[in-house]
């Protein structure tokens, strides 16, 4: 069940990216590959949104509700750590993967749509597999080691504010899987939420 949460809290991460895209949802052309400068903000942009601070409040109420990592305990404090850890994550996650390893990649980590001119089928399978494709800042398609990267070096990080119990080699795999796993999932959302919101206007339009 903890992949379900972080896949959550990871869409949650995603909504300064969705919020930019056109009005219409239509699928623009690519923009001209990211500087590492323009990376640098890109991070900064998702990872001190105020969005990001209810991801963290979200997934550490739901690892205290199910006990799970990191094992902080029970009671205020415990979720207070729990919730600084989870920001800790995200901040890291960003860091590593949209700016260090995207510049040092020349990666270009910016989901881009498929859009409504697909099948549903090749629209999910294209979402879940950017988590780990991804294209160069030339254009090219390259394995997202930003992505995979990067989640495996913020679960390393982890382990410096996690309690002893949740330090362990397999906890530390697991939330890396977890968080590409997650990463799969969230690219669902700014796939499909253009088409979400097209249609919520078009149905409030056609009452009027």
């Amino acid at each position: 069940m903890r992949w379900l949460a972080y896949a959550f809290c990871s869409l949650l991460a995603f909504t300064p990216r969705i919020l930019a895209q056109s009005g219409d949802g239509s699928v623009a052309a690519a923009p001209p590959a990211p500087s590492a400068s323009e990376k640098w903000n890109l991070f900064a942009t998702e990872s001190f949104a105020p969005i990001t601070l209810g991801a963290g409040a979200f997934n550490a109420a739901f690892s205290q509700a199910t006990g799970s990592a990191p094992l902080y305990g029970t009671g205020l404090a415990a979720y207070s750590q729990r919730f600084g850890a989870a920001v800790s994550n995200t901040v890291s996650q960003d860091f590593f993967g949209d700016f260090l390893l995207a510049s040092a990649f020349h990666e270009d980590t910016r989901y881009v749509r498929r859009g409504p001119g697909y099948t549903l089928r090749t629209r999910i399978a294209y979402a879940m597999s950017r988590s780990l494709v991804t294209h160069t800042d030339a254009g090219g398609l390259i394995f997202n080691w930003s992505n995979v990267l990067g989640s495996g070096m913020s679960a390393g990080l982890s382990n410096a504010y996690y309690p002893p119990a949740s330090r362990t080699p397999r906890v530390t795999l697991v939330n890396w899987g977890t968080a590409v796993a997650g990463s799969a999932f969230a690219n669902l959302f700014p796939e499909f939420w253009p088409d979400f919101r097209a249609w919520v206007r078009r149905h409030v339009a056609s009452r009027r």
